[in-house]
């Protein structure tokens, strides 16, 4: 394995990891976030129209979330979003 180069870090820990899992790390939890947005707008949505109750809606954006277009879609902003911010802030340090 190669050397460590950057640290990830979670709650109460830290990790020496490469930066491609670093980044891996990072895009995977803004499908996360973006995941229990979408089903957050979508439950609280529900709710306020009067049709159905949570858990139905609950079903609703489960059966969204699942599906592989969805995912994918999510997997790449967020990976292109990581990838920029990194390529953006190393072409700030090297203009320094």
């Amino acid at each position: 394995m190669a050397d460590p180069k950057t640290m990830l870090i979670m709650p109460g820990t830290k990790f020496p990891v490469t930066r491609m899992i670093k980044r891996g790390a990072q895009a995977l939890s803004g499908v996360v976030v973006s995941a229990l947005v979408i089903g957050t707008v979508m439950i609280v949505n529900g709710l306020l129209s009067g049709r159905g109750t949570t858990m139905q809606w609950f079903h609703v954006w489960l059966s969204f979330i699942q599906r592989p277009e969805i995912l994918v879609t999510m997997l790449l902003t967020a990976l292109s979003t990581v990838l920029f911010v990194y390529w953006q802030r190393d072409k700030e340090r090297g203009a320094r």
